[in-house]
């Protein structure tokens, strides 16, 4: 078979021939490139490292231009994200804006500068004259100022100044409501209330229907008397008509037309007092020299006077000017009585005499009315003081004692140092009894301090709530390790077992309740059990402590809440009465209900409801590893600005073996830790010194002098836990005072094994 190779070799040539062209091309380039190169040489001469340098650059432009754009991107983003956001204020405001002007009240929302940030349509209503002028962040002192020219109220008509300077102190206090009246007739009641950012919310209420009602139910009430003075009017034989300031009959009885010698249907010719004067002279004669039918003149006082008609008839006329300025006028007929002209005289006499004193007897019972008006306003005025100076002095007396609590606790302090350091002495029997006997004068002492300064930092409100959810077995385990001691002592049965509940209430006030039931129950259960129980209902967990004592009575159910009121009178410890009231008061600080059930005969039962918690997983703990040891040779340090609180603290830590150096300022430390050939093993130190100084930062400059963390103990009778807190994170222990040797010691065996 015959081949074909021509067209593989032209293929081939015309392929070579392309790449000689293409090469030929590059050279042209590359020859353009050298050429390029070598005219743009550097001050080096190193042309080519600059055009190493433009790639490299032009890497970098890339990468920059990538940056910059995915910048672009997110910040497209973001524009988008904050365009939804502003939309949805929008439209949030404008829901604010649409709810503020469709309630009827007047609305003005002002900022803690006092400038209008909002108010309604309704609220410019209320200051037609004003409105254009009221614009945002326009300050409430201006809006008052124009009000004050503009006369828009009654009040800033009458006394312009006066009005702005009472409406802006009702502005600073802004707890309640007042009533003001415009100069257009209408009544508007403000209710003013600050906000937590410190601005002001007002409500402006338009009451104008409410006052007219008013006005109308005493208009009402008037025709109701006037009816009923008319109905008495009716009833009184004799004649009486009552004229006002302009002369004018306003009001008559009956009799009146009959009794003056006038036709019945005669009584349009009375309608004015002239009228009355000229009918009485032309029906029944000429007038007496006296006029007894005259005006009074003003400052008349009643007058008596008789008039004789032609017929014969005698009427007595009595005229009294009124108040208003008009006058009333009483007509009787006594011609019947003439007849007994000396009878009559006396009893005239007497009659006279007798409203006289009638007169004067409810003068002097008004001048006694307000003069009792007048001792019952100083008396509301003295009470009202002495509650304010006795609130003042409850403040003043729940101050002292938490801020003299220190001072208070400091020979207490010493005392017991003194007393434990006695009494690990080798006594005589009597020596001793008489020791024990003195330290527990000490406990009854300390117990009542620790209560009455417990109790004042409940009423000065010194403790803060702090509400949390925990265990109550934890909490129930502490008492029944705290309890069980003292209920065998006594003979008693404490039973406290364990719920797995867990409750949401602050611990610190919950567990000192709690201490103090079981406590009570304790001291006053002679024989029995003391037992605590908890049941669950109404979502609270009800927790009691139910002994078998002798039982309240239901009289006494309120009373034991009371300070130092104490039931019984056995020769059993009563404790000093502050328990319950301490009970009362943390009960009442944690909105949790006290109850009580008890009777005579069949112990008590006190209840306090506590709300459900929610349970939590708990990190397993290892039981501390106790290791117990001597004391001696033990170097202390005691830092305290009291001569006697370091004397009973040598003699205390001196019987325990221990090498005490002592000194009263946080100098002196740093001097006698410097000055000794080893650093001392424990710290000890007051936590109030001299000049202001603490005992944690003594503390600390010891440590730096020594240069090492030594083991520290702060002794205080600060019981805020702001202050445990704090010297806990310091890394250092508290002990409150007065100090129990016991507790001092196990403290210091801990920390020095």
């Amino acid at each position: 078979m015959a081949t074909h190779p021509a067209p593989t070799v032209d293929h081939d040539a015309e392929r070579i021939a392309a790449l000689e062209a293409e090469v030929s091309k590059l050279k042209r380039i590359n020859a353009a490139l050298m050429d390029r190169v070598e005219r743009s040489t550097d001050l080096q001469g190193n042309a080519f490292s600059l055009f190493e340098t433009a790639i490299s650059l032009e890497g970098k432009v890339r990468e920059r231009t990538a940056d910059l754009e995915r910048a672009l991107s997110a910040l497209a983003q973001s524009n988008a994200a904050l365009g939804v956001a502003k939309e949805t204020a929008d439209e949030a405001q404008r829901r604010l804006r649409d709810a503020i002007e469709s309630i009827n009240e007047g609305f003005a929302i002002f900022d803690a500068d006092d400038r209008l940030v909002l108010c309604n349509q309704t609220y410019l209503g209320i200051w037609p004259r004003i409105a254009s002028r009221i614009v945002p962040g326009i300050t409430f002192l201006e809006i008052a100022e124009m009000i004050r020219k503009d006369g828009t109220t009654l009040g800033a008509m009458v006394a312009p100044d006066r009005w702005v300077s009472e409406r802006m102190a009702q502005r600073m206090v802004a707890t309640g409501g007042h009533v003001h009246a415009l100069a257009d007739g209408r009544w508007i009641q403000i209710n003013e209330l600050r906000t937590s950012e410190g601005g002001i919310v007002g409500v402006y209420t338009d009451i104008t229907e409410v006052k007219a009602e008013d006005a109308r139910e005493r208009t009402r009430e008037l025709a109701e008397r006037s009816a009923i003075l008319q109905a008495t009017l009716d009833t009184i034989p004799q004649g009486v008509c009552v004229y006002d300031a302009e002369r004018r009959l306003i009001a008559w009885n009956d009799p009146l037309l009959a009794v003056i010698g006038l036709p019945r249907d005669a009584i349009s010719l009375v309608t004015t007092h002239d009228g009355l004067v000229a009918a009485c002279a032309d029906l029944n004669g000429a007038m007496e020299p006296d006029e007894p039918l005259a005006w009074l003149p003003d400052g008349m006082p009643e007058t008596l006077s008789r008039r004789h008609h032609s017929s014969g008839k005698v009427v007595e006329v009595r005229r009294a000017l009124m108040p208003g300025g008009g006058m009333v006028m009483s007509f009787d007929d006594i011609t019947e009585s003439l007849g007994a002209a000396e009878a009559l005289r006396e009893t005239n006499e007497t009659l006279e005499r007798r409203v006289n004193e009638r007169t004067a007897d409810i003068a002097a019972v008004n001048t006694k009315l307000h003069q009792e008006i007048t001792e019952r306003l100083a008396v509301e005025a003295a009470l009202r003081d002495a509650k304010t100076a006795a609130e003042q002095a409850n403040i003043s007396k729940t101050r002292f004692l938490a801020a003299a609590s220190h001072d208070l606790l400091q020979p207490l302090n010493a005392a017991r140092l003194f007393v434990a350091a006695l009494g690990d002495r080798r006594l005589a029997l009597p020596t001793r009894a008489l020791v024990r006997q003195t330290g527990s004068a000490l406990d009854s002492v300390e117990d009542l301090l620790e209560a009455l300064l417990e109790i004042s930092r409940l009423d000065a409100g010194a403790i803060a709530v702090e509400p949390v959810d925990f265990a109550l077995d934890e909490l129930l385990l502490n008492m029944k390790a705290e309890f069980a001691p003292v209920a065998r002592e006594r003979g008693l049965t404490l039973r406290i077992e364990e719920t797995g509940q867990w409750v949401h209430s602050d611990p610190r006030l919950l567990r000192r309740i709690l201490q103090n039931l079981i406590s009570n129950a304790l001291r006053y259960t002679a024989v029995g059990v003391v037992e605590v129980l908890c049941r669950i209902a109404d979502d609270r967990l009800h927790l009691e402590v139910v002994d078998t004592g002798p039982g309240i009575a239901a009289e006494h159910h309120a009373e034991i809440f009371e300070e130092f009121r104490r039931l019984g009178d056995g020769n059993r410890d009563r404790g000093i009465g502050l328990g319950l009231a301490i009970v009362q008061r943390a009960g009442r600080m944690l909105d949790h209900q006290l109850t009580l059930d008890s009777a005579p005969g069949r112990g008590s039962r006190f209840g306090v409801h506590i709300p459900l918690g929610t349970a939590r997983a708990q990190p397993t703990r290892d039981a501390p590893l106790v290791r117990r040891g001597q004391l001696n040779d033990q170097r202390i340090l005691v830092i305290d600005n009291e001569a006697t609180i370091l004397e009973g603290m040598a003699v205390l830590l001196e019987g325990w073996g221990c090498a005490v150096r002592c000194v009263v300022s946080e100098a002196g430390a740093v001097t006698e830790a410097s000055a000794g050939a080893a650093s001392p093993d424990i710290v000890i130190a007051d936590y109030h010194l001299d000049d202001g100084r603490t005992g944690d930062a003594a503390i600390d400059a010891v440590r730096q002098a020594c240069g090492k963390a030594i083991p520290a103990i702060v002794i205080t009778a600060d019981r805020t836990p702001e202050l445990r807190d704090r010297l806990a994170r310091a890394g250092l222990h508290i002990l409150q005072k007065p100090v129990k040797p016991a507790q001092l010691r196990a403290l210091i065996t801990r920390l020095t094994q």
